[in-house]
């Protein structure tokens, strides 16, 4: 079985979405022998611009158009990272919340591999997924929690990672997703909050 790991965060061993997502694989080896783990790091990985050239050459990509050296070189890469969604069978991820949202990085990396006939079909009159993926894991991690009360704040607020992420997922072919979350990540209660996130990903993990 392979699992691609989508790293989020650039925090490294201070980010308490990889400690949690690092809890959920650990105990996961154990269960599924011969796991094999794909860490994608959005941060590390060279991904391209979603510029002109990545534009120029996604429809040039549909049409069939040729493409320059510089727009072929960016297709090649965005085939070569939609490759890595293709041979998964798993899919977990770990997210903070910036901003109500989630880090730019992973936006960058949706907009680069999430192409038609990639990771998703378009006849002209329906989408449908290109993956046909089993299972994701996803765990949020907020410094905060609703609970503070954010009277000037209408809905979605919290909800919008949540809700386009999942959207997102169903989207290209997963059928089943499991999601945690973690509060708190950024005041007193931190390093219980993150202890006890990381024992719930394991459980979670046991069943997953």
């Amino acid at each position: 079985m392979r699992i691609l790991n989508i790293v989020t965060s650039p925090r490294r061993e201070r980010s308490a979405s990889i400690a949690i997502i690092d809890s959920f694989l650990f105990e996961y080896q154990k269960k599924i022998k011969g796991l094999a783990v794909d860490t994608l790091d959005v941060w590390t990985e060279s991904l391209p611009e979603f510029g002109a050239e990545a534009i120029g050459a996604k429809y040039k990509g549909v049409s069939g158009e040729a493409m320059t050296p510089s727009e072929r070189a960016t297709w090649e890469k965005i085939r070569e990272l939609a490759s890595r969604f293709k041979k998964a069978d798993r899919i977990v991820l770990g997210i903070p919340m910036w901003n109500f949202s989630f880090p730019y990085k992973l936006k960058q990396l949706i907009d680069l591999a999430c192409q038609r006939n990639m990771l998703f079909t378009f006849d002209g009159k329906e989408y449908g997924p290109a993956l046909n993926i089993d299972k994701a894991f996803v765990a949020y991690v907020r410094g905060q929690s609703e609970e503070a009360g954010f009277q000037t704040v209408p809905p979605p607020g919290f909800e919008h990672v949540t809700k386009y992420i999942e959207f997102w997922l169903h989207f290209i072919g997963v059928s089943s997703i499991t999601a945690m979350t973690v509060e708190h990540t950024w005041d007193g209660r931190a390093l219980d909050m993150i202890d006890e996130g990381k024992k719930q990903a394991a459980e979670l993990a046991r069943q997953f």
